[in-house]
């Protein structure tokens, strides 16, 4: 599920879109894969007493059923969640049947940080800390996909902006624009993509 185009700006363009990573929802799954095996277990070890297997079985079909709600409940927020990079804003929303949201203006973030643990590491998840001129100052996002490229792509945006604000007498200087975005291509801060869409957006203004 994409985030709402209703919701961007005249001349807003999306640059990432996503949802947690799928780590999000491990607990719940491993919960659902431990009440499986003890069942198994419950079957194997209690085959001699009937009173005391049916006891367990109850019990262990109640866990799955709990650990299933828990997923499915998990799995909407999930699905309701996004992290969104614009040429304008970082934008945060998530819930189900409330819903609370944070927007941090592109212009108004100074400084981007990543951490991942070993294990986020192996599966590609991570935390994001962005630190803003707002009044909160600090926001960290959690369970983010490549959190590494993530920061590249608000530092990408945030020297696009830059550059589109500068101006010579008030006409800006698309010569010299291009000739830093052809730098920060070189130097691996934008992908070829990226590149090419600020390219079009620049000579497009």
């Amino acid at each position: 599920m994409a985030y709402p185009s209703r919701l961007l700006n005249d001349n807003e363009t999306v640059s990432v879109d996503l949802h947690p990573h799928w780590w999000f929802l491990a607990g719940p799954v491993l919960a659902i894969v431990a009440g499986i095996s003890a069942g198994i277990a419950t079957i194997v070890v209690t085959e001699a007493d009937s009173t005391l297997r049916t006891v367990a079985g109850w019990t262990t079909l109640v866990m799955i059923a709990l650990s299933a709600f828990w997923l499915v409940s998990r799995y909407g927020r999930w699905l309701t969640t996004h992290f969104v990079i614009t040429n304008r804003r970082v934008i945060f929303r998530s819930g189900v049947l409330s819903k609370r949201g944070i927007e941090i203006p592109i212009d108004r973030v100074n400084t981007v940080y990543f951490h991942q643990s070993l294990v986020e590491r192996l599966v590609g998840a991570g935390d994001l800390l962005i630190e803003s001129g707002g009044e909160s100052g600090q926001q960290r996002f959690t369970d983010i996909r490549q959190p590494d490229r993530v920061q590249r792509v608000i530092h990408a945006e945030m020297e696009a902006r830059e550059l589109r604000g500068r101006s010579v007498d008030g006409v800006v200087d698309v010569a010299d624009q291009l000739e830093k975005l052809e730098s920060m291509l070189l130097r691996g801060t934008l992908t070829p993509e990226q590149f090419d869409r600020q390219k079009r957006r620049l000579l497009g203004s």
